[in-house]
């Protein structure tokens, strides 16, 4: 069964994203709170319809919900941007895109706390999920707002949603 690496090394940083120590995942996810950055790609149709991931009931966080289209953790040694590509590429399939810069903020729950840095893209070409997911899909603005707090997305999809993406829709 597959199953995420617990001795994986994350940089620990500051809110300013300074590396300041390392820590594996499982101490990042353990209930630490020890901040660490991820990166998230909002993937846009030229449509307006905005691709979601399914995630897999084997996922230490979130198990069997949708999320954000692209969504990793920056590795030790890792900038922002090649964890951007590198992540797109692994869950998506994706190599051509243009990101574009939306925001960062603090993401905490009650097991973990995350700078995160939030990019979007529109893109219509081939879309690939990778073993590491369980599918995924373009889903309509209308469908995503009829389906928040009904417990289908991640909470941090929703947080995100509401206070960011629903911002930069045109």
């Amino acid at each position: 069964m597959l199953s995420d690496n617990n001795e994986e090394l994350f940089p620990v940083v500051d809110e300013d994203g300074n590396i300041i120590s390392a820590a594996t995942r499982g101490e990042c996810h353990g209930g630490s709170m020890l901040l660490h950055p991820v990166v998230h790609l909002q993937v846009f149709n030229s449509k307006g319809e905005l691709y979601l991931q399914k995630r897999p009931a084997w996922k230490d966080i979130q198990p069997d919900k949708w999320d954000t289209a692209v969504g990793g953790h920056v590795d030790l040694g890792e900038s922002v941007d090649q964890a951007l590509k590198r992540e797109v590429q692994e869950e998506l399939g994706i190599t051509d895109f243009t990101p574009e810069k939306v925001c960062d903020y603090v993401f905490q729950s009650d097991r973990e706390c995350e700078l995160v840095f939030v990019f979007k893209t529109i893109y219509d070409g081939e879309i690939t999920p990778s073993s590491e997911l369980d599918g995924g899909r373009f889903w309509t603005i209308e469908e995503i707002k009829a389906n928040i707090g009904k417990d289908i997305f991640t909470p941090n999809f929703e947080n995100e949603f509401n206070t960011y993406i629903s911002k930069i829709i045109k």
